[in-house]
């Protein structure tokens, strides 16, 4: 790769490459890191409506919509009716369990490997600074 001063190519490429890791752990059970993640969140929140999602992951929400569908089609997440009816709500499904169970394990490994690739410090420093460029 060239040389680059440039912040947003920095983190455009590290992104890339961390991502690459994840999706090849997690592709032993069909799935990516943005699936999993998604999955995460919506269990992590319960029953989210699309906005309360797409706010707790920074998303908007066409794109959002998109990664839903994908999991909706394999059957992992429902979209129904929420308790106001103009919001629609995100379930996940019994299978949609199933598959965090199956790749929670793939994630935590990927995550212990690049942990000890950074150690303590460093790691609590690239998320601070994340979570402030952020």
């Amino acid at each position: 790769m060239l040389p680059t001063s440039c912040l947003c190519t920095q983190l455009r490429r590290a992104s890339r490459g961390i991502t690459r890791r994840y999706d090849d752990a997690l592709a032993v059970v069909g799935l990516g890191a943005a699936q999993f993640s998604l999955l995460r969140h919506v269990q992590r929140l319960g029953q989210p409506s699309i906005s309360v999602l797409a706010e707790a992951m920074g998303l908007d929400r066409s794109t959002l919509g998109r990664n839903l569908r994908v999991l909706e089609e394999q059957g992992l997440v429902q979209l129904g009716e929420g308790r106001d009816l103009r919001a629609r709500e995100v379930r996940l499904t019994e299978a949609g369990l199933q598959r965090i169970e199956q790749a929670l394990p793939l994630w935590e490994q990927v995550q212990r490997e690049l942990n000890a690739r950074l150690g303590v410090d460093r790691r609590a420093e690239l998320m601070r600074l994340l979570e402030e460029l952020a």
